[in-house]
């Protein structure tokens, strides 16, 4: 009698023990054929596939484009305060790299967040814009790190001033080609801003 009990308890204890299994084995296999390692956190694993999605090939080259394009700028940027003349070309730097700093910081977490590569700090790639892109070559830097004063000014905008056109044409195609909201956002307050900065410094330059 008492023999029977133990089995029956035992025998009882092994299925309890393996319907356990069996219910970890099915969880686990729910929660993982959810974001299969591909979502940033597991909690966010139903709004992951979503979000992940929304995004196409033309963010993601928006992103690693304009990423050096802006760095550059704010490089150039960085200049002004202890070589130009103008007040004007000094506030205009001052804006340039304020409202460029941020969207760098901006661009690079969706790059982290799309497990895509985030181009390194200092990687100046002109040949990645090609001959449209706007980006200064090592020689046009030096001419203006080397220049100060009103020649700095005047050499100062013209290359912005080429620096931005690119920009422009840059977020024009992520406007047209990408998925993503924010970067469109973005995209179009890059139009808006230096489509504006252009008009500017073409009439501190007597262009217009």
């Amino acid at each position: 009698m008492n023999k029977n009990l133990i089995r029956r308890t035992a025998f009882v204890a092994v299925a309890g023990a393996a319907s356990l299994v069996l219910a970890a084995c099915g969880s686990s296999d729910d929660t993982s054929a959810g974001h299969n390692g591909h979502s940033p956190s597991p909690s966010a694993s139903s709004s992951a596939p979503a979000s992940q999605g929304q995004h196409n090939a033309a963010d993601v080259a928006f992103a690693k484009g304009m990423i050096p394009h802006h760095r550059q700028a704010v490089e150039m940027a960085d200049l002004a305060p202890t070589r130009a003349e103008s007040t004007e070309v000094k506030k205009l730097a001052d804006e340039i790299k304020k409202a460029q700093d941020p969207e760098i910081k901006t661009l690079s977490g969706w790059l982290t967040t799309w497990g895509e590569q985030v181009p390194a700090e200092g990687a100046m790639d002109h040949s990645m814009h090609g001959a449209g892109g706007g980006m200064m070559t090592a020689e046009e830097m030096d001419k203006l790190k080397n220049s100060s004063g009103k020649a700095f000014d005047t050499a100062f905008m013209e290359m912005m001033i080429k620096h931005h056109e690119g920009a422009v044409a840059m977020a024009k195609t992520e406007k047209a080609d990408g998925a993503f909201p924010d970067a469109k956002t973005m995209a179009d307050a890059i139009i808006t801003s230096q489509t504006a900065e252009i008009t500017q410094m073409n009439k501190l330059l007597g262009k217009s």
